[in-house]
């Protein structure tokens, strides 16, 4: 059983950056592939980035290409989401989340395990 722990949300201008980071526990981390979603009121649950097991492989929805970076550090079994050119649409609860194969998965299903979520608003 694995479990995880998001954080590094807040409050941010448009333009500014954080750096969410997702502490897992109880499990094998380096065998696990990590995603990150957020969920904004009253919308779906809508995939962020993902990372494979060994870090090697990425993806990332359109809508975050190029401002997010995922990334991993398999020694402090720790995930973590650069956010930078903030906008005020990326407002919303952010969850990690762990799935027990080694490639890169794009949806919710896929996903075995998740955080509680760590809200992330960004004002205009």
């Amino acid at each position: 059983q694995v479990q995880l722990v998001e954080s590094g949300g807040g409050l941010v201008q448009a333009g500014g950056s954080l750096r969410l980071s997702c502490a897992a526990s109880g499990g094998s981390f380096s065998n696990y592939g990590m995603g990150w979603f957020r969920q904004a009121p009253g919308k779906e649950r809508e995939f962020v980035a993902a990372i494979s097991s060994s870090g090697r492989a990425t993806s990332y929805a359109d809508s975050v290409k190029g401002r997010f970076t995922i990334s991993r550090d398999n020694v402090k079994n720790t995930a973590f989401l650069q956010m930078n050119s903030l906008k005020p649409e990326d407002t919303a609860v952010y969850y990690c989340a762990a799935n027990s194969g080694l490639i890169v998965r794009r949806t919710t299903n896929m996903y075995n395990y998740w955080g509680q979520g760590t809200q992330v608003t960004v004002s205009s």
